[in-house]
């Protein structure tokens, strides 16, 4: 942790263990506290829930991507994976987490990692990276429904809104189904061309969401911003049930689809709700939260070793994010500079 925590640059293993100890040893300690240790991933991030929780957070849950390029193909879960932000196809492992707002902080409390079915249905390759047999293939709406169950039942909250963007989730609506079954309200970005109703009397003919929402005049906002700001937005909305269900039911309950209107009318991620009755500013300033959790993965890629994990295996793997996160999380909830930021030369007491 202090090795995170101060080591400037690249956190390998070797130059963590240098900053920490003049004894050689530490190294292959570090290496086996990380990728052998028995320590339980799962212990570790409910006690940093926890302790984030204890700070009052947002009533928001924030699902994360962390994308992490990797050489070869024997890191577990490695993979060629379409980076839609880049517009990049990587070779790389893809995690998932649940990030927890508190200010203008979105700090890092549970990982999922995705594992194709290339790795879930080769024996060999589960054995050398001991996946444990629990684990199988999930698709990313998949992920996302287990980190909300698993953050539920941590803090035991009924009314937090899910904030995600799968802008890129072809299968987008098992996880609006999902999160309705659930009761649970959120703010979700979804593909352009999802099918959805639109919501007035009649038998309504399905539509693609953006043709929808692009014919709708803007309207005017104003968007709450983490750390008390403001700013005037203009949006497209409309209310909209969900496509596919059986013929001769009830539509379901509505929606509001929005999208914030860019200067040359460009279109912006395209959102859908279950906040339909409540003011469109107040969710526009839930998305805007989604913005925050991307910047503090970039952070913790940049300042507290999250690209740099050299080991292959999947506990490795989970040890390595529960370090990461609590450092992380240490450094922007307790009050300390702990690592040289990009515009100053602070550093801790």
């Amino acid at each position: 942790m202090k090795g995170l925590l101060v080591t400037s640059g690249k956190k390998s293993v070797r130059r963590l263990a240098t900053v920490v100890s003049r004894d050689p040893s530490v190294v292959q300690s570090l290496r086996q506290f990380v990728s052998l240790s028995p320590w339980d991933f799962d212990e570790v991030m409910e006690e940093l829930t926890h302790w984030v929780a204890d700070r009052r957070p947002e009533p928001v849950w924030s699902i994360g991507r962390a994308v992490l390029p990797k050489r070869g193909d024997r890191s577990v879960g490695v993979h060629r994976y379409f980076d839609l932000s880049s517009g990049r196809t990587l070779n790389c492992q893809l995690g998932l987490g649940s990030f927890l707002c508190v200010d203008t902080a979105h700090v890092p409390v549970d990982w999922c990692l995705h594992l194709p079915t290339t790795w879930t249905q080769d024996p060999e390759r589960r054995r050398d990276v001991r996946i444990p047999d629990f684990e199988r293939y999930r698709p990313q709406w998949a992920h996302t429904l287990r980190l909300v169950d698993r953050l539920a039942a941590r803090t035991h909250s009924t009314s937090s809104v899910v904030l995600v963007d799968m802008s890129d989730e072809p299968d987008v609506g098992y996880l609006l189904h999902g999160l309705a079954k659930r009761r649970r309200d959120f703010v979700v970005a979804v593909p352009p061309h999802l099918a959805v109703l639109p919501a007035r009397e009649g038998a309504p003919v399905p539509a693609r969401a953006r043709t929808l929402v692009s014919a709708q005049s803007p309207e005017t906002a104003l968007v709450h911003l983490p750390g008390g700001e403001q700013r005037i937005t203009h949006l497209q909305t409309s209310l909209v049930h969900l496509a596919g269900g059986s013929q001769g039911r009830s539509p379901g309950p509505p929606y509001r689809l929005f999208t914030e209107v860019g200067p040359a009318r460009s279109p912006g991620l395209l959102w859908l709700t279950s906040l339909a009755h409540h003011p469109l500013a107040e969710a526009a300033s839930i998305a805007s939260l989604h913005r925050g959790t991307t910047d503090a993965i970039g952070s913790m890629e940049q300042d507290f070793g999250l690209l740099d994990f050299e080991g292959r295996s999947f506990p490795g793997w989970y040890h390595h994010m529960a370090l990461v996160s609590a450092a992380y999380a240490f450094q922007r909830l307790h009050g300390l500079t702990a690592v040289p930021c990009r515009n100053t030369a602070q550093r801790v007491p």
